[in-house]
């Protein structure tokens, strides 16, 4: 009779755990796991690479103070960072011929004074320097293989200081400077008033354009094993496509492969994915 009740037993909980794996599994089901995604659409465009030269500010033209004879500043009407229109007084020297009155001799920026009322000034060195700020020569010096880029009347985008200026190129240079560089100036015609000489330049230069191709965004690209790869969305699921880069510029990625213009690319969320993940996508944006 014991024997019985032990079988009895036995398989009742036999019975038991085989219904709570049975909800367990139903559950599982149910709760099929749901990753959230970011995604932008595929692009069929021209990606131009483009190579960043950097070079220094400064003033197009300049015009030095000059003082005819040798003596003492006895009034220094300005000092560095005025400003100047022609004809405004800018000093007045004692010398052995009586007084000499300095006018400015052209509308700009007082800058490179260095003396102060009561000291001697000579007549073999500038009292100061008038700079014209209203627009800026931009210098650069680049390889042989980066000169070609140039051509003289371009006009390319320049970044200073955090804002963008159209800058025409006035002036490529055949023969290399003592570095072994060769230098290249352009002009900046409408400065802004806080540019200033000397301030970093960075202008973009188009190295090399790959035409009518498929362009998504730089985050969208993984990469495992060798092989470069991207998610697509289709129908609410993640569908991994290997790809080839072509070409990459910042923000943007030249492929080839098995990906359409308009395409889902998923460009975050993308490291939980695996080939059939279901998704749900929660900002979706717009290649440019």
């Amino acid at each position: 009779m014991r024997k019985v009740l032990l079988f009895i037993s036995a398989a009742a909980l036999i019975s038991v755990l085989a219904a709570c794996n049975q909800d367990d599994q139903t559950s599982g089901k149910k709760e099929e796991k749901v990753i959230p995604v970011e995604t932008a659409g595929a692009v069929k465009d021209d990606l131009v690479v483009e190579k960043d030269i950097y070079g220094r500010t400064a003033p197009v033209r300049t015009t030095p103070v000059m003082v005819q004879t040798p003596g003492e500043i006895t009034e220094l009407e300005v000092e560095n960072g005025d400003m100047v229109e022609t004809d405004d007084l800018i000093a007045t020297i004692e010398t052995a011929r009586g007084s000499q009155h300095i006018y400015a001799s052209a509308d700009g920026e007082i800058a490179k004074l260095n003396a102060s009322e009561g000291s001697m000034v000579s007549n073999s060195e500038p009292l100061a320097v008038i700079a014209d700020m209203s627009s800026m020569e931009l210098s650069f010096t680049v390889t042989s293989g980066t000169q070609d880029l140039f051509s003289e009347d371009d006009t390319y985008t320049a970044e200073i200081d955090g804002k963008k200026y159209e800058a025409e190129i006035t002036s490529i240079s055949s023969m290399p400077d003592d570095t072994g560089l060769y230098p290249v100036e352009a002009t900046i015609d409408e400065a802004s008033n806080n540019m200033l000489a000397g301030m970093v330049a960075v202008m973009q230069v188009p190295e090399k354009t790959v035409n009518n191709t498929i362009i998504v965004p730089t985050e969208a690209v993984m990469t495992e094993s060798g092989q470069s790869f991207v998610y697509t969305i289709q129908d609410g699921k993640a569908s991994k496509v290997n790809v080839t880069i072509q070409e990459v510029q910042s923000d943007k990625t030249a492929i080839k492969g098995d990906v359409e213009k308009g395409d889902e690319v998923v460009t975050d969320g993308q490291l939980t994915l695996t080939e059939g993940s279901k998704v749900e996508v929660v900002k979706a944006g717009n290649q440019s």
